[in-house]
C-alpha cells in the first residue's frame, strides 16, 4: 500500500511539473520575465501538495486509497480548472482510449447492455465469433468463465468477454424457449470497431451514411462506403451523436467532399505555430448534392467536417447547433500505463471562426448538459463572431456549427418513454422472432399490432387505444426495427430506423436546396473571380 501510494504521488507531482513546463498551472501563463518566480511558485505548489497529501494519508478517518484519491480526485480536479477537455486517463481509461482510436479490440464481437436487471446480448456483430457461435439478441449472460454475472455491471461483463486473440471464453446463456442454460465456448478474435456503422442506398441514386466517430480507420471506411454506393445523385452524411476523435481522420473525410487544395481546418495555440490542413486529393469532380445532419452531440472532428463543408458552400448543414468542442488535445503517454490529454491549441474553420463554445464561469455539468440558451432559440448566446462562407453567406463562430436549416431534436412523449423504459420492443421482438421466423419482407400489420397489445397486457405495461393510434408510425418503426435487429442483425435494424427517421426524411427533402446552394456558390465565386481579373 505504501509503495503504491508513493508511486501514485510521484505521478501527480510529475504531471504538475509537466503542466508547469508547458506554462499552464491552474490556467496561468508564465511569461519569460516571470520565469524565475514562476519556477519558485511551482516548487512551492508541489511542496504544498505533497504536504497536504501526507497529512491526509496519515490522519484521515479511514485508510486512503491512493489511486482513487489521485486518479479520480487530484489530477482531474487540477485539469478541469484549465478547461473542460484536458483530461487524465488512468490505466483502464487509457487502454479504452487507445482501443477506440485503433478502431479494433480483441473479444467475441457483440454489444451487451442492461435489460430487466440482467446483462443481455443486444446484438452480435455479423461474422464475429459470437455470431458464428449462434449467440442471439436477447440472450441473458448468466456467467462468464464460470463467474456468475449477478450484481455485475455491463462494463464488468464486457471486460470479462475481452481478452487476447486466440484465447477461449466460456459463456453461459439463458435463452427464451430453452429449458436449461446453454453453454458456449467462443474463441476470441480481433473485432473491428467500425465508425461507418451504416451506409446504404436509401433512395434510388441517393446514399445515406452514418459516421459514429473518427478512429484510425474512418477515412478508409468512408472511402470504401462511397465506392460501394457508386454513382451518387445525392448523399445524406449523418454526423449526429458523433463525438469526434482523431484530427487527421476528420481531415481525411472532409477531403472526400471538397476540391483539392481547399482549406479544411487550421489550429494554433500559445506555444504552437498555426498549422493548416488542406484537401490533398479532393473529390475528383464529384459534386453531387450533399446534406450533413448534425445535432448537439456532434463534436470535435465531426464539427471540423461540417464546418469545412459549410464554409466552402459544398453542402447544406441541417439539424441542431453542434456541441462546440474546438480545443486540440495532445495526448502525452505517462508512466504506469496512464496518459494526459492536454489542450494545446484551438481549431478554426476555413472562414476563420472558432469552433469552441465559451466555458468561462460555467460548471462542468452545465457545459455538457445544460444548453438552455440554445433551447430558447439563442444559438449564439456567447458567440458573436461573424464570418463569411466562400460565396459570402454569413456564419457564426465561437459556439459550435450553426446549421443552415434548423430541425428540432426528436422528443419522446410519456407513452413512448414508458414503453422504452420497460424495454417493450426489445422483449416483444425476442419473443416474436422465436415463434414466427420473419423474412426481410416482414411488415407490421394489424395482426402484429394485436400481438403487441397482448404482450403489453401480459407484461402489465399501461397504454390506451388513443395512445396506440396517436403513436402509430412510431410503433410500426420501433417494432419492425427491433425485429430486424433480432432476426437479421444490427445493421438491418438500423436501416429500418433510418428509413423512418423524421430528420433523415427531412434531409432527403432538402437535397434540391443543397444542390441550389452549391450551384449558386460556384456561380458567385466565378463572377467574383471574373470581376477581379477585369479590374487588374
Amino acid at each position: 500500500m505504501v509503495r503504491s501510494s508513493r508511486r501514485t504521488l510521484f505521478l501527480v507531482v510529475f504531471i504538475l511539473i509537466t503542466c508547469g513546463f508547458l506554462g499552464m498551472v491552474f490556467g496561468q501563463k508564465i511569461t519569460p520575465a516571470a520565469a524565475p518566480g514562476g519556477d519558485s511558485d511551482m516548487r512551492e505548489s508541489v511542496h504544498q501538495f505533497t504536504t497536504v497529501y501526507d497529512v491526509v494519508e496519515q490522519n484521515y478517518a479511514e485508510p486512503v486509497n491512493a489511486d482513487r484519491a489521485i486518479y479520480n480526485g487530484a489530477i482531474p480536479g487540477m485539469l478541469h480548472v484549465l478547461d473542460p477537455h484536458s483530461n487524465f486517463f488512468d490505466p483502464k481509461a487509457y487502454s479504452l482510449l487507445r482501443e477506440d482510436q485503433r478502431g479494433k479490440y480483441y473479444g467475441v464481437g457483440m454489444t451487451v447492455g442492461p435489460r430487466n436487471n440482467k446483462v443481455i446480448v443486444i446484438a452480435p456483430f455479423v461474422g464475429t465469433p459470437a455470431y458464428r457461435a449462434g449467440i442471439r439478441p436477447g440472450d441473458i449472460i448468466v456467467a462468464v468463465d464460470g463467474k456468475p454475472t449477478d450484481n455485475m455491471s455491463t462494463s464488468e461483463v464486457a471486460d470479462l468477454l475481452k481478452g487476447p486473440k486466440g484465447t477461449t471464453v466460456h459463456i453461459t446463456i439463458l435463452r427464451e424457449g430453452s429449458d436449461k442454460p446453454l453453454e458456449f465456448s467462443v474463441v476470441r478474435d480481433e473485432i473491428p470497431r467500425y465508425s461507418v456503422d451504416l451506409h446504404f442506398m436509401i433512395h434510388p441514386g441517393i446514399g445515406y451514411m452514418h459516421v459514429s466517430g473518427f478512429n484510425e480507420t474512418t477515412e478508409h471506411e468512408v472511402a470504401d462506403a462511397l465506392e460501394q454506393m457508386g454513382d451518387l445523385k445525392g448523399l445524406i452524411l449523418d454526423l449526429r451523436q458523433n463525438p469526434g476523435g482523431l484530427l487527421n481522420e476528420g481531415v481525411g473525410v472532409a477531403d472526400k467532399f471538397l476540391r483539392k487544395g481547399q482549406l479544411i481546418v487550421s489550429h494554433h495555440g500559445r506555444s504552437s505555430a498555426e498549422k493548416r490542413y488542406v484537401a490533398a486529393h479532393g473529390n475528383g469532380g464529384k459534386e453531387y448534392p450533399l446534406v450533413v445532419l448534425v445535432n448537439r452531440g456532434t463534436a470535435s472532428a465531426a464539427e471540423i467536417v461540417a464546418g469545412a463543408i459549410q464554409d466552402h458552400d459544398r453542402g447544406l448543414v441541417v439539424g441542431e447547433t453542434t456541441f462546440g468542442k474546438g480545443l486540440v488535445q495532445t495526448v502525452y503517454p505517462l508512466s504506469e500505463n496512464t496518459g494526459l490529454a492536454l489542450t494545446t491549441a484551438k481549431y478554426y474553420t476555413p472562414s476563420g471562426r472558432l469552433i469552441q463554445r465559451d466555458y468561462s464561469n460555467v460548471s462542468l455539468y452545465d457545459y455538457y448538459f445544460n444548453r438552455t440558451s440554445e433551447e430558447n432559440g439563442n444559438n449564439n448566446g456567447a458567440a458573436h463572431e461573424i464570418k463569411l462562407t466562400d460565396s459570402g453567406r454569413t456564419v457564426y463562430g465561437g459556439g459550435g456549427i450553426t446549421p443552415d436549416v434548423k430541425i428540432a431534436a426528436l422528443k419522446t412523449n410519456h407513452f413512448q418513454d414508458s414503453l422504452l423504459q420497460h424495454y417493450a420492443f426489445f422483449n416483444f421482438a425476442k419473443r416474436y422472432v422465436v415463434g414466427h421466423h420473419p423474412t426481410k419482407s416482414f411488415e407490421v400489420d394489424d395482426a402484429v399490432l394485436q400481438e403487441f397489445r397482448k404482450f403489453l397486457d401480459e407484461e402489465k405495461i399501461p397504454y390506451t387505444e388513443g395512445e396506440l393510434i396517436e403513436n402509430n408510425e412510431w410503433l410500426h418503426s420501433s417494432i419492425k426495427s427491433e425485429i430486424f435487429v433480432d432476426a437479421f442483425g444490427q445493421e438491418e435494424g438500423l436501416k429500418v430506423r433510418a428509413e423512418t427517421d423524421p430528420q433523415i426524411i427531412k434531409a432527403l427533402d432538402l437535397l434540391p436546396q443543397a444542390k441550389q446552394l452549391a450551384e449558386n456558390a460556384r456561380r458567385t465565386i466565378a463572377e467574383r473571380n471574373n470581376t477581379h481579373a477585369l479590374n487588374q
